[in-house]
């Protein structure tokens, strides 16, 4: 039973905390966020923060390191080279994204985390590229997978930053019928 209360503590001092860092984050770079002006934002102990990280960097490189799992797990699901449906996969992020809309703002945002941003493309870039070499060789290719990766990303960025933007299916489909007309990918 115990058990049960701290979990939940700890789930609420870590959402306290994440909260705190991407209300920080709207308006300071990462490297001039202390721990102290985090906790005291958070309404916690210095000494509760470094109980559950080492740094803000740390905090930061958790909190990333748990998007990418999730993230990771959709791509994994949904971006099969053999049967792919761009559709399926768009619907997902967008999805994904809208759950976690705050921290995807703010980590693309003006001082969010540029590694960050590069992961997102990489990973995709990389599925994409298997998607194009087991349907055809693509001249060229890699060209157009970087401008479809950068497109999505420009997209993203500007849907996250709409105060009432159009749902995941939408941008799926707008998203899909680019892609499918630009790259030939259905």
């Amino acid at each position: 039973m115990a058990e049960g209360k701290t979990d939940r503590r700890v789930r609420r001092t870590k959402a306290l905390l994440l909260q705190g860092l991407m209300q920080l984050m709207e308006t300071k770079d990462i490297k001039d966020i202390s721990v102290k002006e985090l906790a005291d934002l958070a309404d916690i102990n210095r000494g509760t923060f470094y109980l559950h990280y080492n740094d803000v960097y740390d905090m930061l490189a958790q909190i990333e390191d748990e998007l990418f799992v999730e993230f990771h797990g959709i791509i994994d699901r949904t971006l099969d080279p053999a049967s792919h449906a761009p559709r399926t996969t768009l619907f997902e992020v967008f999805s994904f994204l809208e759950r976690h809309k705050e921290v995807a703002r703010v980590m693309m945002g003006p001082h969010g985390d540029l590694s960050f941003v590069n992961r997102l493309k990489d990973l995709v870039q990389t599925r994409l590229d298997n998607i194009l070499a087991a349907r055809r060789a693509v001249e060229h290719g890699c060209y157009l997978e970087s401008f479809a990766v950068s497109g999505c990303i420009g997209v993203i960025d500007t849907w996250l930053a709409q105060p009432a933007p159009p749902s995941p299916e939408t941008m799926a489909d707008l998203c899909g019928t680019i892609l499918e007309r630009g790259l030939g990918v259905s």
